[in-house]
């Protein structure tokens, strides 16, 4: 019952702060109401004549086509400087020589030769530059919200008015008029290599001859546009607002003349969206109903002066209609929603109107008027602009309501996690008063809501949702503080070492600064440095850094020991000072952010593909295979030094056989990516099956191992001998009387224990017989084992999804945890038989050790930096697993996170498992009773792991204090975000800094409070396993009637060494079944 309490109280917190990221969310990132009207040649944009050219035409809708048929060619992540030429050198510069520049010669040959009939614009993209936002944009006209990002994946189908609805409805001539072709070719070379790889170079060039064999194929009544959704950055990935990113080429030709004049040297710079009006009124369509784009007015004029009209009125007739349908559409958007500025709105209704009288006006009288229909034109497009920037404005208000309720429900949870982290370390803490309080709100956020749905009230989920959490919360707040928290003063609530909180405040108050949030990268390594060296400097302060010839006090001519510490002071150190080493190597591998271009990014975060040079690449290989074989060989050995490998059980099997297996599975996989595209050509269809079975194989591996571990998660080693096991005497010589709570706290364990050991050997000289002996082995590590076995089967597969030359950095990741856990063992005090706990530096420092982890392989916290090119590990080309491509992108993202999340519960079990490295005296060989009590004082041997079951409610609280604390930690950041991303709304930096941190943060915070409660469930299922091999052996000596003696090994020795300890209270069961315990932690 414990257990279950602790895991719902902590999925209960859980919900608490996922409430509040809703909440404050839902007001944050806003949504643009979609609006679902129609536009169609029935009905004209607004009151007036239509243009001369559709009148009294049949089939005419708003404006006469020009053109019969369209071939529209995106190309994924063309940026604009891919249709550029090869520039030529001047003197006096360097010259310039990127791969990509003049691979598509043939637009640049058009444009030489036809230059009426092609043109090459800058298209300039809204953020975020996301393939389906995108995709929206360039068929809608209108503009996603930043929110809309996470749409990136799983989007099907698109619920506003856009341009493929309206060709599908319109066009209907019995022959194919729309060819629309989307080449992914380009982004996915660009996520895989780079822009800067000669693999980018030839991908353009094949573009360049699919777009001459199109050209080549064209009737005159046929449009081209070749276009890019995006751009990419310099190591290849979109999704932010840099200058690269949103640069796009657009490319329109056509067989017959299109402009009037030649184009200019500098292509014009306009806004993707405007090529949706152009298209439509181009191909006879009505213009979807949501555009705000403008046409592009010079693909309106008359280049054969055959026409009764100019081209200027063209112009205006064009951009006319385009201004009535976005009037049209701001008139029936403010009615349906209220978050457009009211006196921008009529400011900008107020311009149309006087420039729509004025053409109307020209439209008697359009001889001699063309400096008037200039200004009608210039008129016309100050409006669709200011739309355009009031829309781009108001589209980015806030609900300060809902983000002021958000941040409050985070306030009161990491508040509920202090007080209840307090709580459970108080001697009267009882689990049960857990749950009622959270049943009970619970249960009355449900009956409100089903009131709601019965009355017909509608509620959103969100608003729902953080009903049920407040309604939850507040009970429990209440009944805790009137029970426990107000009888304390309030500094009681706030235990954290100075020094600590400070640095917490530290991080907590950087998230309000741009610059801090930029710099991440390297604050979050500083931070961890200061508190290692703060734990160091701590050390030092209580002592344990001294020799134990320091500690010892000389009385009556003796020396006394005190009790040696866990470390000698050059070992302690020596780990203070590899840890410092650790982190300044996994530095190396970092990704600058796009604000700092005096930075440089590690070349090393690249895929070995993307590298020039047979012998460099075999290099690299060589390093990360070795780094991954060091992994390897680390974790077996760590486990062989606790005995953890002689089980026969099946996880300790895979852990042998399968662990090699991923291992050579993985550095298979990395010589086929890394060679892929220097296989012979009969080959790569056979390198790419194993390109994609290879890492489901890992996977799946790696998903049988934890299943193992699930179900059989006790690896302990059973033999059984008959005899009754020798018992030794430990003798104490005198030294006068204690002196110091030192001394007794040594002195008296002795005697307690030797007179244990004198009544057991006189019970054991009454029988007849001697018992039978069954000597367990690995019990004082049994935890720790299972969360390292857990931890190693989980990064293989997460080592998949990066770049292979990140198994550098997971290898430094075990190895600063393996020092910064033994570092943090040397502080905690063990203490017996409760309660147990895990000072507020030892979570601190494991939270800023995730954040330095996930910079280190190469992440930011902003859409740019994400590895796309995880969304490719197993999966093959042409897929439609889009949850899938999401998964493996999320799961490559957050690594770090899952790792330290799930392995968080070793911060309780490690100071125990290091009580084994105390310095210990050699075992004698076993004798009869006179020798055992004239040999030399011997060291008790430690009981490990094994304390945390003598008090299993002390346990319990250990591991829900220690949730509590983790997700506190967590949370203050998140509140941090969510309260800079409140304060600093209109910040310059907000969408470009504060949201992408606060969407980052709360992705990265869902993730981990989920990862730390499968780590602390991991923990309950092993002790849940240990009890049950107890009863089993309760029982089997019960069934067999016999009296046994049960002798436990842990690490250090084998079995002929073994001599036993009786075991503390824990095993009163067995006791009482006429089974004896001994414990030993040798193995």
């Amino acid at each position: 019952m414990r257990k279950i309490s602790v895991l719902l109280f902590l999925a209960w917190v859980g919900f608490l702060f996922y409430a509040g990221i809703a909440l404050f969310t839902s007001g944050f990132l806003l949504t643009r109401l979609e609006l679902t009207n129609h536009s169609s040649c029935q009905e004209p944009p607004g009151p007036g004549s239509l243009p001369w050219g559709s009148r009294g035409e049949p089939g005419a809708c708003w404006m006469a086509s020009r053109f019969s048929r369209l071939v529209l060619v995106l190309i994924d992540a063309l940026r604009f400087d891919f249709a550029q030429p090869q520039l030529s050198h001047v003197s006096g510069e360097p010259p310039v020589s990127l791969p990509f520049l003049g691979k598509l010669g043939f637009l640049q040959r058009i444009l030489e030769i036809q230059p009426h009939h092609a043109r090459l614009y800058q298209s300039r993209v809204d953020p975020p530059t996301t393939t389906m936002q995108r995709l929206k944009a360039l068929t809608t006209g209108s503009l996603p919200t930043f929110i809309d990002a996470g749409s990136n994946f799983a989007s099907y189908a698109i619920a506003e008015d856009n341009l493929v609805k309206q060709l599908t409805s319109t066009v209907d001539s019995g022959e194919w008029d729309v060819l629309i072709t989307h080449f992914l070719g380009v982004d996915h070379c660009g996520h895989k290599h780079g822009p800067h790889h000669p693999e980018m170079a030839k991908k353009l060039s094949q573009m360049d001859q699919v777009i001459q064999g199109l050209v080549e194929r064209l009737e005159n009544d046929t449009l081209l546009v070749v276009t890019g959704d995006h751009g990419m950055t310099t190591s290849g990935n979109h999704g932010g607002d840099s200058e690269l990113e949103t640069s796009a080429a657009l490319f329109l030709y056509s067989p017959t003349a299109l402009f009037p004049s030649a184009p200019p040297e500098e292509p014009k710079v306009i806004p993707q969206i405007s090529l949706v009006p152009t298209l439509a009124l181009l191909l006879g369509l009505p213009i979807p109903f949501g555009n705000i784009g403008e046409v592009i007015a010079e693909v309106f004029s008359e280049v054969e002066d055959s026409q009764p009209h100019s081209s200027t009125l063209a112009q205006a007739s064009a951009l006319h209609l385009n201004a009535q349908q976005v009037s049209r559409f701001l008139h029936t958007y403010s009615t349906a929603a209220q978050d457009l500025q009211v006196k921008e709105l009529h400011r900008l209704q107020n311009l149309f109107s006087k420039a729509s009288a004025d053409y109307q006006r020209l439209l008697q009288s359009p001889q001699g008027a063309e400096a008037a229909l200039q200004i009608v034109i210039t008129e016309l497009q100050q409006f669709l602009r200011g739309v355009r920037a009031m829309c781009i404005e108001s589209w980015a208000r806030f609900s300060l309501v809902r983000m002021a309720g958000g941040a409050a429900l985070l306030a009161a949870t990491c508040f509920l996690c202090l007080l209840v982290s307090q709580w459970a370390t108080s001697p009267g803490f009882c689990f049960r008063p857990l749950l009622i309080p959270m049943a009970w709100g619970l249960t009355g956020a449900v009956v409100c809501a089903g009131l709601l749905a019965t009355t017909g009230l509608k509620l959103d989920s969100v608003v729902l949702g953080a009903m049920a959490a407040v309604g939850s919360l507040l009970p429990f707040l209440w009944k805790a503080w009137a029970g426990w928290g107000a009888k304390r003063p309030l500094a009681a609530l706030l235990p954290m070492p100075e020094p600590v909180l400070l640095l917490l405040l530290i991080r907590f108050a950087g998230f309000f600064s741009d610059s801090f949030v930029i710099a991440e990268a390297r604050a979050a390594p500083f931070l961890l440095i200061s508190l290692i060296l703060l734990l160091v400097a701590q050390l030092h302060w209580e002592g344990k850094l001294l020799p134990p010839k320091l500690l010892t006090i000389p009385r009556l001519g003796f020396l006394t020991p005190a009790g040696p510490p866990h470390h000698n002071g050059t070992h302690a150190l020596g780990l203070g000072v590899g840890l410092l080493l650790c982190i300044r190597l996994a530095g190396l591998f970092h990704r600058c952010p796009e604000e700092t271009p005096a930075c440089s990014s590690s070349p090393w975060l690249s895929p070995l593909a993307s590298m020039v040079g047979g012998r460099a690449k075999n290099v690299w290989y060589g390093a990360c295979v070795g780094a991954l074989a060091a992994l390897l060989a680390a974790v077996r050995l760590w486990l062989r030094r606790y005995g953890n490998l002689k089980s026969p059980e099946p996880p300790v099997l895979f852990v042998r056989w399968g662990l090699p297996l991923m291992g050579l599975g993985t550095a298979a996989y990395w010589a086929l990516a890394s060679g892929a595209d220097e296989a012979p050509p009969r080959l790569r269809a056979l390198v790419a099956g194993a390109s994609v079975m290879l890492p489901r194989a890992v996977a799946g591996l790696a998903a049988s191992g934890l299943m193992l571990l699930l179900w059989r998660p006790v690896t302990v080693l059973v033999k059984a001998a008959a005899g009754a096991p020798r018992t030794r005497t430990v003798l104490t010589p005198f030294s006068g009387p204690p002196t110091s709570q030192a001394d007794l706290d040594y002195v008296v364990p002795q005697i307690y224990r030797h007179m244990q050991e004198e009544f057991r050997g006189r019970l054991e000289r009454t029988k007849s017989q001697g018992p039978l002996t069954v000597a367990a082995y690995q019990l004082g590590s049994v935890y720790s084992a299972a969360m390292v076995t857990a931890l190693t089967l989980l990064a293989f597969p997460l080592l998949l999804l990066h770049a292979e030359r990140i198994s550098l950095v997971f290898l430094l990741l075990f190895l600063q945890s393996f020092l910064l856990l033994h570092l943090l063992a040397a502080g905690i005090p063990i203490t017996t038989p409760g309660p147990f706990t895990v000072p507020w530096q030892a979570v601190s420092a494991w939270a800023f050790m995730a954040t330095q982890t996930f910079y280190s392989t190469g992440h930011q916290p902003v859409f740019p930096a994400i590895h796309w090119h995880a969304a490719f590990v197993g999966v093959p080309e042409g897929h439609d697993f889009t949850w899938l491509s999401a998964l493996l992108v999320g799961t490559n993202t957050f690594a770090s996170h899952i790792l330290f999340a799930v392995g968080c519960p070793l911060l309780l079990l490690w100071p125990f498992l290091c009580e084994s490295q105390g310095p210990r005296k050699r075992r004698q060989p076993p004798g009869n009773e006179a020798e055992a009590r004239v040999r030399p004082e011997e060291e008790e041997e430690p009981l490990m792991e094994m304390r945390l079951r003598d008090a299993p409610h002390h346990f319990n609280a250990a591991l829900l204090q220690l949730g509590l604390k983790y997700l506190f930690v967590l949370g203050i950041q998140i509140l941090a975000c969510a309260l800079a991303a409140s304060i600093l709304r209109r910040h310059l930096m907000v969408w470009k800094v504060f949201a992408p941190k606060f969407i980052f943060e709360a992705m990265g915070f869902i993730v981990s409070s989920v990862g730390l409660c499968l780590g602390i469930a991991l923990v309950m299922r092993v002790d849940g396993a240990v009890s049950s091999w107890f009863r089993q052996l309760v029982l089997a000596q019960q069934k067999a009637g016999e009296q046994s003696s049960l002798v436990y090994m842990g690490a250090g020795s084998s079995a002929r060494e073994a001599q036993s300890h009786l075991l503390p209270p824990y095993s009163q069961d067995l006791l009482a079944s006429g089974t004896s315990l001994f414990y030993n932690s040798k193995s």
